[in-house]
């Protein structure tokens, strides 16, 4: 057995040698502008000028997830999401069978959710994730087949370009939508369309095996809606069979589907993300497949899937902001700065960071030879203009001149925080830093340090403007394009175009109080 102080010891060692291997890898970073004297942690604080950008409508196609509800927000506005999307199938010139009628036909996505509970019983308790409003929350629900055909490229003078779709093109595909809606059930009429709501519920579904047995299976939480019969019977099944021989053939046949949502009578409305790439339509049939001895036809339970993923998508939003938002983002000051700043995602609105305050003051730092220990953007959200409203969990803040991600981004830890799946790159920050009483968010707190330590030693370096947006997921850092560009901003990130969420925030003009006022904070090490 091992003494005990000996193993003290071994470990006093070791710590030591951490901290020395520690201290010269942080040396290293700044020994350029340093020398070797004596040195004393101090901070400084330096005016910056952010001003409030609105986001004209913008790119919105091939989103990661897209909003499907309406969402309230009582301080901001109110978000209606609707969404279009092409149709591919599992399989094309499938072998259908004779005389093939349709049993049913099911609509199914997946929703986010979590598990609760299990039951003795063997049945789950889940909770959804990813959901805007109030959780009891309905909606009238339509889906129609598309008249409108989409594509993921075109040709312009012989070039290939990229199919744009954007947020404010509903009424082009409301427009052209074909026929009665499709999710018409009979049964349980009310839950699948007009007050319609995101359940959290298992499913028990009930199919049939080859000897025509009842099979029951249990399923996630998901939109599970029955879609009319005749008309995937016409479509599909009796479909002539070139029409369903290959993707090209068969989107312009079958344009796809829009989902259009609507205010349900007398009930609050919600939102929620959904990956409709994990989407399917799901037609169940029998089809004839023998014929017996004794001249009698047997028919086969079949089934055959058609994909919601791998063809074109457009998330269509339509924004009716409350007054004091739309005057706001539509009026910016960009000389003095904005007493407050206003975050929205989708086609909503984002902050500008300048920084050139600071850039005054490079030579000086330069001269000194201090070395940026740490650099931090602190946010303050204005609590009491916030009451009510649901606030973001996270803002992502990148280089807006460039539409790229600032330095610290990828120096941020990959991994996420605690249980949290989305607190992924902690140290860059913004996440929100909550009241201990309260519960309500207090600020979101932005590490540049990179950044700012590029700018020092780097005279040739851009001072550029940053923007600050919230966003649904900080891993996806990469832009669409906005269909009215200017002068500031010309693209949007991905991830704040997929949020329906806001926030306000404290802006940088000298009339906001000093303990609010967003300034960038810098601690050196500074020689004696």
């Amino acid at each position: 057995m091992y003494n005990t102080s000996f193993i003290k010891k071994i470990l006093l060692v070791a710590t030591v040698v951490l901290l020395y291997s520690c201290d010269k890898d942080f040396n290293a970073i700044g020994d350029d502008l340093i020398g070797d004297n004596h040195f004393d942690l101090q901070g400084e604080k330096y005016d910056v000028l952010a001003y409030n950008q609105e986001v004209t409508p913008v790119q919105s196609n091939a989103l990661a997830v897209n909003g499907l509800g309406i969402y309230d927000n009582p301080v901001l506005g109110t978000t209606t999401g609707n969404f279009a999307t092409q149709l591919t199938m599992a399989t094309y010139a499938p072998t259908i069978g004779a005389e093939a009628v349709v049993d049913s036909v099911m609509l199914s996505i997946p929703y986010f959710k979590h598990v609760k509970s299990v039951e003795t019983n063997g049945s789950t308790i889940y909770e959804l994730d990813s959901i805007f409003g109030s959780p009891e929350g309905k909606l009238k629900l339509s889906i129609y087949e598309s008249g409108v055909q989409m594509r993921t490229s075109f040709y312009d003078n012989g070039s290939q370009m990229a199919q744009l779709y954007y947020t404010d093109q509903n009424a082009d595909f409301d427009n052209f939508k074909k026929g009665d809606r499709l999710n018409d059930n009979n049964e349980n009429k009310n839950e699948q369309n007009d007050k319609f709501g995101f359940s959290a519920k298992e499913i028990i579904q009930v199919t049939k095996d080859d000897a025509d047995k009842k099979v029951i299976t249990r399923v996630a939480p998901e939109m599970h809606l029955k879609l009319n019969n005749t008309f995937f019977q016409d479509k599909i099944l009796n479909a002539p069979a070139d029409k369903l021989a290959n993707a090209n053939v068969f989107q312009e046949y079958f344009r796809g589907l829009y989902f259009k949502v609507e205010k349900s009578e007398s009930s609050p409305s919600n939102m929620a993300l959904l990956d409709f790439a994990k989407g399917k339509i799901t037609i169940y049939y029998k089809a004839k497949t023998a014929i017996t001895t004794d001249l009698e036809t047997v028919k086969e339970n079949k089934t055959l899937d058609i994909s919601l993923g791998g063809g074109a998508t457009a998330s269509l939003l339509n924004d009716v902001k409350n007054v004091n938002y739309d005057t706001a983002i539509k009026n910016p000051d960009n000389v003095n700065g904005d007493e407050k700043l206003y975050l929205k995602g989708g086609q909503g609105s984002l902050a500008v960071i300048d920084l050139s305050a600071f850039g005054t003051k490079l030579a000086e730092i330069r001269e000194n030879k201090w070395m940026v220990n740490e650099a931090n953007l602190v946010f303050y959200i204005d609590a009491d203009k916030m009451t009510g409203a649901e606030e973001p969990k996270r803002v992502y803040l990148y280089d807006l001149t460039n539409n790229i991600p600032v330095i610290d981004y990828a120096d941020g830890t990959s991994g996420f925080l605690g249980s949290d799946s989305k607190a992924t790159r902690y140290i860059f920050g913004g996440i929100i830093e909550t009241d201990a009483t309260t519960k309500r968010g207090k600020s979101y707190k932005v590490r540049i340090t990179n950044h700012i330590r590029n700018l020092i030693k780097d005279a040739t370096a851009t001072n550029v403007k940053l923007g600050l947006v919230v966003t649904e997921d900080i891993s996806i850092f990469a832009s669409n394009k906005l269909k009215l560009k200017n002068s500031v901003i010309s693209e949007a990130p991905k991830g704040s175009v997929t949020s329906p969420l806001g926030t306000i925030l404290y802006g940088s003009k000298a009339s906001v109080p000093e303990a609010q006022r967003l300034r960038l904070e810098v601690y050196y090490t500074k020689p004696n």
